[in-house]
């Protein structure tokens, strides 16, 4: 098992400036079969001199170049890697120039000549400067370069570039030609001093100069051999621009290249070891063969997939598991009022979702349509606040798996309200022929109800909100309105002078936007005696009643039946005629003691209409021996709208109403 070298190994040739420099190989071990992988180190030694290009280098610099000036110088090349590789550099001592050592993006050192003081031709017309480069070996190994400056009158104006970084991006498959950046660089000077020529800096390695070419004219770079982005991810090109004066002046750039990796390797399969032929009887999980597989492309282009074909395992699942939805009665027939929305994590059809809506409530099918497809849910026609407020209705959402799963989502939709209803008028009622006249007395005090508008909303809450103005009067001074009870009172105290009737239009409104309105008219009698009310009744009951005819039968058909009753009577009332005398002296001597009689009075219905206020009760006193009685009316427990019937009417004519039988009637208020 050991691991033996079998050949003199040299990192420099096997793996060049690529750091860490590494071998790797896999081992097999038979019975039982395991593998196993491993990776070999070349560690380097410091075995290379750093060397430069030439023994020599010339330049020439003009005595007008100012202090601060930089001048590149040839680079040196060092083998190896890490601290064995080039570390600095050094000048030998003078009076006019520094050393400057700078770092590539890849660690690579190269060196600037920095000017610091101006040079002056009259009075040295040459320099001579040694450089040496120096490794980090120990001890470290260097070389020498011989550096000549002549010194020679200047050109006042060096090229400028416009920009002192350029930046540029390509595939590693790019053909050649194609453009990569174009420099670009100027010189305030005139003829041959202005015409500037670009090219390669003394540093650029001699391998990018294959790769790129750089038009000397127009400044273009441009590919010019086959680029590997798994070789050199980015290339680091120091470019000049030197003008055609006798001592021309000199700009320098740098373009950063980077390579965009593409995917032009493919997958190697390596089979390790087959065991063949396999057992018929092997158990499940027996290994048949080794397989390895490398690809040498970088992130995406180099990942092996594995393609896992989808079961519908996952339901469709709602984001909610129920919605409610307010929607604004008297809506526009078709309108989307719900997106339900739902996902489903598996693939293809198996989370195709389709959207069902559920026939639980028959009105909800009728009224409601969902689409399909995205799970819209449309409003078919116009809803009534009035008529129904909520709807229920189940939603199935379900895949095209096979079988097919389904999530169920609830939805509730409520009907808000609008106003869209004005107020009803139930007292007094509207649009009949009949006359309801209130009776109030004269000389009644200032803040005596005399009647109550009775309405209703059919809308909700704040838009059933009623109101009561007084629109209209006969004397606006004499009555007022309750603003949100609609009970009429007397604003003054009712006099002589006041006009016998008043007629009265109350104007209703709610609280909704827009506000809508009715109105109410009250009739109101001011009168003390029977006769008189019944005068006013009959003034305004209508001229031709077409009923009068059927009235008239009536009262035939009564007064038949009555004779036949009476007859029939007759005889029975003779046996009893003892005991009905003794009835009628105890009533007597009963009433006169507990009763007080003012006077003969006839009953009469005062209400004609047939409404009878709220809390308000009638008590009858009857003699035995007369058709003459007192009619007494209570007052009400509570204030009553129509309390102006307390008053005791008088004068009633015999024959003109029913005589009123019994003690008492109690007839119960009407829900508002």
């Amino acid at each position: 098992g050991a691991l033996l070298v079998s050949e003199r190994i040299d990192r420099e040739e096997l793996c060049g400036a690529l750091s860490p420099c590494s071998l790797s190989f896999e081992i097999v071990v038979e019975n039982p079969l395991e593998l196993y992988s491993g990776t070999v180190e070349i560690q380097d030694i410091n075995d290379n001199d750093p060397a430069f290009p030439s023994s020599q280098a010339r330049l020439e610099i003009s005595e007008s170049v100012a202090a601060g000036a930089r001048f590149p110088l040839e680079s040196a090349q060092d083998p190896d890697v890490g601290i064995n590789s080039l570390q600095t550099y050094q000048l030998s001592a003078n009076p006019h120039f520094a050393l400057d050592v700078q770092t590539r993006v890849d660690g690579s050192k190269y060196a600037e000549l920095v000017l610091e003081k101006e040079l002056d031709r009259e009075e040295q017309r040459e320099l001579h400067l040694v450089l040496t480069a120096l490794d980090g070996g120990d001890p470290p190994r260097s070389a020498h370069v011989q550096i000549h400056i002549d010194v020679v009158d200047a050109n006042d104006n060096a090229p400028v570039f416009n920009q002192s970084t350029y930046k540029a991006s390509v595939r590693e498959n790019t053909p050649s030609g194609t453009l990569v950046a174009k420099i670009s660089a100027y010189d305030l000077d005139d003829g041959p001093n202005g015409d500037i020529v670009y090219s390669f800096s003394s540093h650029t390695p001699a391998k990018v100069r294959e790769l790129f070419a750089l038009d000397s004219a127009t400044g273009e770079l441009r590919v010019n051999g086959q680029l590997d982005y798994e070789e050199t991810k980015l290339y680091e090109i120091y470019l000049q621009a030197k003008d055609k004066g006798t001592v021309p002046g000199v700009a320098h750039c740098k373009v950063l290249v980077e390579v965009v990796d593409v995917n032009d390797n493919a997958p190697e399969v390596t089979v390790t070891s087959v065991y063949s032929p396999v057992p018929e009887d092997a158990a499940p999980g027996t290994v048949v063969a080794l397989l390895s597989v490398t690809d040498l492309d970088s992130h995406d282009n180099g990942l092996i997939l594995v393609q896992v074909s989808d079961v519908n395992d996952n339901a469709p699942k709602s984001s909610q598991d129920s919605y409610d939805v307010y929607v604004l009665e008297n809506n526009v027939p078709g309108i989307p009022i719900l997106n339900v929305s739902a996902t489903d994590p598996d693939l293809g059809r198996n989370a195709h979702l389709s959207y069902t809506l559920l026939q639980g409530d028959p009105t909800v099918g009728h009224l409601f349509s969902i689409n399909r497809e995205n799970g819209t849910l449309y409003l078919l026609t116009s809803l009534d606040h009035e008529e129904r407020v909520e709807f229920n209705m189940m939603v199935q959402v379900q895949d095209g798996g096979s079988p097919p799963l389904a999530t169920n989502v609830s939805v509730s939709v409520f009907v808000t309200d609008v106003n869209d209803n004005p107020p009803t008028v139930l007292y007094p009622h509207p649009n009949t022929t009949s006359t309801y006249m209130d009776v109030v007395a004269p000389g009644t005090p200032a803040g005596h109800m005399v009647t109550k508008v009775v309405a209703v909303d059919a809308d909700a809450g704040y838009n059933a909100w009623i109101s009561y103005t007084l629109l209209q009067a006969t004397d606006p001074s004499l009555f007022s309105v309750g603003q949100h009870s609609g009970e009429i009172f007397t604003a003054r105290q009712l006099r002589e002078d006041d006009a016998p009737q008043h007629t009265l239009v109350i104007l209703l409104k709610d609280h909704g936007e827009p506000v809508l309105s009715s109105s109410a008219t009250v009739s109101i009698s001011v009168a003390e005696m029977v006769k008189e009310v019944l005068t006013d009744l009959t003034d305004v009951a209508p001229a031709n009643d077409p009923r009068r005819h059927v009235t008239f039968y009536l009262i035939l058909a009564v007064i038949l039946v009555s004779a036949a009753f009476f007859i029939t009577m007759l005889s029975v009332g003779i046996f009893k005629c003892y005991k009905w005398r003794q009835s009628k002296e105890l009533f007597n001597s009963s009433r006169s003691t507990v009763y007080r009689t003012p006077g003969p009075f006839h009953h009469i219905d005062a209400v004609r209409g047939g409404f009878t206020p709220p809390n308000f009760y009638h008590q009858v006193y009857l003699t035995t021996d007369s058709r003459q009685s007192d009619l007494l009316c209570k007052k009400p427990f509570t204030s009553s709208p129509l309390g102006s019937r307390q008053s005791t009417m008088r004068n009633g004519e015999p024959g003109l109403y029913h005589q009123i039988v019994g003690t008492a009637s109690r007839v119960p208020a009407p829900a508002e």
